[in-house]
């Protein structure tokens, strides 16, 4: 039984030049069989040469974009858009111009920004940008600069629905930006954030344990108006603020449904290898960066459905697994009628997607 029988349909909706639906497919089928975005080992595991498959991946991305294939994995039914930054360290590569260091100061690496839509518990990719100390000094720009570039990739498709964030985006000139922009939003507060009230006085973020309080029509650092609502669950050792321009209490709800997209991240690591991402040059990084999201999103479409058929509801292993988990590494046994039935129900669902962005590849 082959795990991957449809990627080529996948790619076949992702991708609109007939001629590269099949290069795609085999690059993206082999980047999963060999969980890394490494071109040796996807050349290895594709059909044919090793050589001859490394030059045909190079050629392939030299002649698409697929950061403008990835938009289209946006979910229009999605009721909120999750953008979140991860570290991707890079120790070995010092000499590598758009590498700088991360947040220790001392390690060095580049940040991925993940423009992402929930579904089953993680989180399916649409958009992204990156960026170091040392590409924010050489464009003379600023980390506020390149978020906001991510979310100008989804604004038109943003429509009403808000941008949910955590701690590292409870910055007053983001806030500025999204107020102009007139764009929704619920981000998480950082500890010791400054609002006041309407007559100037500071309002104290304080709760006690076990209780709610909600602070509307209040003043962040005495410039954009918003309401806030903390909560102090049993069992944490500190609360939860949230920041929102919705009321607070639909805020709240909707922080409170923000899949982790860490768990998100940890399978684009541990089982795609993200972090092994060793390009020389920078728009090389990127479109391998692109591919492994799009990757991940077909391996976790797929492997979702498969998870549905092994661990239906009530079954005490459903929650243990994501689907890329579960098409990757578990072992299971499905009659290849079976199989064939779940994968195309997958792959019919998957091509309900929008199609609100074209590739031009």
């Amino acid at each position: 039984m082959n795990k991957f029988t449809h990627v080529c349909q996948y790619a076949g909706y992702l991708f609109d030049e007939k001629r590269m639906v099949p290069k795609a497919a085999a690059i993206l089928e082999g980047m999963l069989k060999a969980r890394s975005p490494r071109l040796s080992d996807i050349a290895r595991e594709m059909a044919g040469g090793e050589a001859k498959n490394y030059k045909g991946i190079q050629r392939f991305l030299a002649e698409t974009n697929p950061q403008e294939v990835l938009l289209r994995l946006f979910q229009e039914a999605a009721p909120f858009v999750i953008g979140d930054p991860t570290e991707m360290p890079r120790p070995q590569a010092k000499k590598t111009d758009y590498v700088g260091t991360l947040s220790d100061a001392e390690t060095s690496g580049y940040w991925l920004l993940i423009l992402a839509t929930p579904y089953h518990g993680r989180a399916l990719p649409c958009g992204f940008v990156d960026y170091s100390s040392t590409t924010i000094n050489q464009e003379a720009s600023s980390r506020n600069l390149h978020h906001f570039a991510a979310f100008a990739q989804v604004k038109e498709l943003l429509g009403e629905r808000p941008l949910v964030m955590d701690r590292e985006f409870s910055y007053l000139e983001l806030m500025e930006n999204l107020v102009a922009e007139g764009i929704h939003f619920v981000i998480r507060l950082k500890v010791g954030a400054l609002f006041t009230d309407q007559e100037g006085k500071r309002v104290e973020l304080k709760i006690a344990k076990g209780e709610t309080r909600i602070l509307n029509k209040v003043f962040y650092r005495g410039k954009i108006f918003m309401n806030v609502i903390g909560v102090w669950q049993p069992g944490f050792s500190q609360p939860m603020w949230v920041m929102t321009d919705l009321q607070a209490e639909q805020g709240l709800a909707i922080y409170r449904q923000r899949m982790k997209i860490d768990e998100s991240f940890r399978d684009l690591k541990s089982l795609l290898g993200m972090d092994r991402l060793m390009n020389k040059r920078r728009d090389h990084m990127q479109k391998m960066v692109a591919l492994v999201l799009i990757a991940y999103a077909i391996g976790l479409w797929l492997g979702e459905a498969l998870r549905e058929v092994l661990f239906p509801n009530g079954s005490p292993k459903r929650k243990l697994y994501s689907g890329l988990f579960v098409l990757l590494k578990l072992k299971f046994s499905l009659s290849p009628p079976v199989y064939l039935k779940v994968s195309s129900s997958a792959f019919t669902s998957f091509a309900n997607l929008p199609q609100n962005v074209r590739s031009y590849v």
